[in-house]
């Protein structure tokens, strides 16, 4: 009876080491007696005990290799880049993925080297950093070509880092401030070139307003200095003495007007009774005087235009 127990009891230990388990996303490759006898799929199966052995698994999920590839630009500069491959097996190259590659890593590693190497030395290091993607493109295509036979199939290629020399580095931070310092002073320059143009336009412009004021300022006095002429006139003042008495009125008005400042500086004319006569007989004159001078100049310009004609 003991020893039927012990035969069960071995016959369902062999059972049970028959038995495994293979997980989601991935193959179990059986061999029995060394030579492949099948591939196993997820879930529970069953090998043969002691004639059958797993000789491996194979991931069939999407996995990453990070290769880090150091090479020199046209320019002569020495770059790092970091070069991630995205890549799966595919279910129907299970048995190439596992029995014809040694090391898969490796050869994808090796491939990346090559392409990364002759690509980058045809390019400057500013066109490095421009055109990653055309570096990343003949990457993937070199791996699907020489790989996909293998059963490896290549999702995507990415340039995921590119590290110059430090000192490089500091050489590019200084260029790129020096333009942006260049760039700064010529908007600043740009800036007071713009309101200096501006303050001269309003220069300009208070001039030209400033002087439409006294221009009209004078036009009004004149003006007034006529209505007051003709008033006398009416009253049987002649014309010379309204002029006297408008000259000693606005005469008595300034000295009004000096006098109610406090710094103001006051200077006295003669005040008596011919002051103000005196005063209108030199304008008159210094009037006649200008007018015979114009009238000198007026006929020596016409007699130069007879002689040019």
């Amino acid at each position: 009876m003991i020893t039927g127990y012990i035969i069960l009891g071995v016959i369902f230990l062999i059972i049970l080491n028959g038995l495994f388990v293979v997980k989601q996303q991935s193959a179990a490759i059986v061999e029995r007696f060394g030579k492949f006898q099948k591939i196993s799929s997820p879930g529970i199966n069953f090998k043969v005990p002691v004639l059958d052995q797993i000789a491996g698994r194979v991931n069939l999920k999407v996995q990453q290799l990070d290769v880090i590839v150091e090479t020199k630009t046209k320019d002569d500069v020495f770059v790092r880049l970091k070069i991630s491959v995205q890549f799966r097996v595919g279910q129907e190259k299970i048995y190439d993925a596992f029995y014809e590659l040694e090391d898969p890593h490796g050869q994808i590693t090796s491939y990346v080297f090559d392409v990364v190497r002759a690509e980058v030395p045809k390019m400057r290091l500013d066109d490095v950093f421009e055109r990653k993607d055309d570096i990343a493109i003949a990457v993937s295509e070199e791996l699907n070509d020489a790989m996909l036979s293998y059963g490896y199939k290549f999702i995507k290629t990415l340039v995921t880092d590119i590290d110059p020399d430090e000192n490089v580095k500091h050489a590019m931070n200084r260029i790129n401030a020096s333009e942006r310092a260049k760039t700064a002073a010529e908007y600043e320059a740009e800036a007071d070139r713009i309101r200096i143009v501006a303050k001269a336009r309003a220069e300009a412009e208070s001039k030209r307003l400033q002087g439409q004021g006294i221009a009209d300022q004078r036009r009004e006095i004149a003006r007034g200095l006529e209505e007051s002429v003709d008033i006398l006139n009416k009253i049987g003042i002649n014309s010379q003495e309204a002029s006297a008495l408008i000259v000693v009125t606005q005469h008595y008005d300034t000295l009004q007007s000096l006098g109610e400042g406090t710094n103001s500086n006051l200077i006295l004319l003669p005040n008596s009774p011919q002051a103000g006569s005196d005063m209108l007989n030199d304008m008159l004159a210094s009037f006649v005087a200008s007018n015979q001078i114009g009238e000198q100049i007026k006929k020596q310009n016409e007699e130069k235009e007879k002689k040019n004609k």
